[in-house]
């Protein structure tokens, strides 16, 4: 049905005006849902927007200040502002052509004119001054100068979206970065909690095997496990200074010039997640999101060129006059008897131009079916992306539970494990693997944790999230 609809309104605008297409906007999709299933258990509120700075709802003064540094320090941002400039003035330029031309002309020489132009009339050498205007005006009766204005118009829209896009893209890229980095500290600070303990094992096992109470096996597993789980703090740290020098860039520094220990970073328990969660409809979205409007500004500039082309297709009428004073000497260059004007109307009409300018009218009606696919095709995907996003949600918080469980459960077996091994009914390999499986969950949980609030963040964007334009 939203595929009619965007046709309907693109042949539509094509056959508004014999010499150019009036763009319609396409209509917002009927569609009042974004999947078929259940919402998740966290609260979904319909029909609101995330505010424009959605990541305020962490509540987080350290994730604020860091958007804010991103906002000042990032290149991508800055590219993308200069580029929204550099169309403004090809905007105010293209807008000039609505106006007549004027020039100031002036010029001085001296000239001698021979028998083949004055024939036996003889004319001595002589010096002659002048200065004056020119004037040139082409009459856009077919509206080829106003379509190209209006292209421009939309050109210019098009790069302000790639700058709420960027904008947006980044402040989604320093939240990821700031979650990865929280919750990747608090699984290292886990994994060297368990390593203590695996040490402190390790020592009370080694006592008891020189006092004979438990064999060389026991040291040797408890010697192992210190081993294994002393391999996963480096990919930890690794994923750790990983994510700083992301952030880093995203703040417009070198990692070697950041210094990210000026950022105290939030502990994971303390980062809270949004209560309710503000999504937008989707006739809402596709008048929201970034990138649906700049692939509408698009489709705009396409319809647009179609008038240009149609507009090249009818003669061009020319309108000049000039104005000034001539002499031979400077005394008499401003005497009313110097004065010198002129008028031209002139007309080029195409007659024969090897099927040129028709190709490329019909060309320009094919651009307007390919940024009509593209503008589908954006919205589609970014309703795709938002269901994900939504089922994400649902099924985090399924995660969260069963991670949450798995360590409540993994803690009590490693309580009762140590109990057993005190009372000599197990053996220390008991008390190891139920130490790993505890840490297992915990890391488990901690991920899950940060999947959560990067999917909240994703979502938040999906739906609209925030743009420069305050949009």
């Amino acid at each position: 049905m939203f595929r009619s609809f965007v046709t309907a309104g693109v042949m539509f605008a094509l056959s508004a005006c014999a010499v150019g297409p009036d763009f319609k906007r396409p209509d917002a999709p009927a569609t009042s849902r974004y999947t078929a299933l259940a919402d998740p258990t966290q609260r979904i509120v319909y029909g609101e927007t995330p505010p424009n700075d959605w990541w305020t709802v962490f509540q987080s003064d350290e994730l604020n200040r860091l958007m804010q540094q991103a906002k000042e320090g990032n290149f991508t941002l800055a590219a993308a502002r200069s580029s929204l400039a550099q169309a403004e003035e090809m905007l105010a330029a293209r807008s000039g052509a609505r106006l007549p031309k004027v020039n100031l002309t002036g010029g001085t020489g001296r000239q001698q004119m021979g028998a083949q132009a004055l024939g036996d009339f003889h004319l001595p050498t002589f010096t002659y001054y002048s200065i004056g205007a020119d004037v040139r005006y082409t009459l856009d009766y077919t509206g080829g100068v106003a379509r190209s204005i209006e292209q421009q118009q939309a050109l210019t829209e098009y790069y302000q979206r790639e700058l709420d896009a960027a904008w947006l893209s980044l402040t989604g890229n320093v939240a990821v970065q700031y979650f990865t980095i929280v919750f990747t500290q608090a699984q290292i600070q886990a994994l060297e909690e368990l390593l203590a303990e695996d040490r402190t094992n390790l020592d009370l096992v080694t006592r008891a095997q020189q006092a004979g109470i438990v064999t060389k096996v026991d040291e040797l597993s408890a010697r192992s496990q210190l081993a294994q789980d002393a391999t996963l703090l480096p990919p930890l740290r690794q994923q750790l200074d990983t994510a700083r020098h992301a952030l880093a860039v995203l703040m417009g520094k070198a990692p070697a010039d950041w210094a990210d220990s000026q950022t105290k970073f939030a502990a994971a328990g303390d980062l809270r997640l949004p209560d309710q969660l503000p999504v937008s409809l989707p006739s809402e979205l596709v008048r929201r999101r970034p990138d649906i409007l700049s692939a509408e500004a698009q489709l705009h500039a396409a319809t647009a060129a179609v008038g240009v082309a149609t507009a090249n297709l009818y003669p061009q009428i020319t309108l000049s006059g000039n104005v000034g004073m001539q002499s031979t000497s400077t005394g008499r260059l401003f005497d009313a008897s110097s004065l010198a004007w002129g008028v031209i109307s002139g007309i080029t009409a195409p007659l024969f131009d090897g099927g040129t300018l028709r190709a490329e009218r019909r060309a320009a009606l094919q651009a307007v079916q390919v940024s009509a696919a593209n503008y589908r095709q954006t919205v589609l995907e970014s309703f795709g992306q938002v269901a994900n996003l939504l089922q994400a949600a649902r099924h985090d918080e399924e995660l969260l539970v069963a991670q949450t469980e798995a360590v409540e459960t993994a803690g009590s077996s490693v309580d009762l494990a140590r109990r057993s091994y005190s009372a000599g009914n197990v053996g220390v390999l008991t008390v190891l693997d139920a130490e790993r499986q505890r840490l297992q969950a915990r890391l488990g949980l901690l991920d899950a944790q940060s999947k959560r609030f990067v999917n909240t963040a994703q979502l938040l964007l999906a739906v609209g999230g925030s743009n420069l334009s305050g949009g």
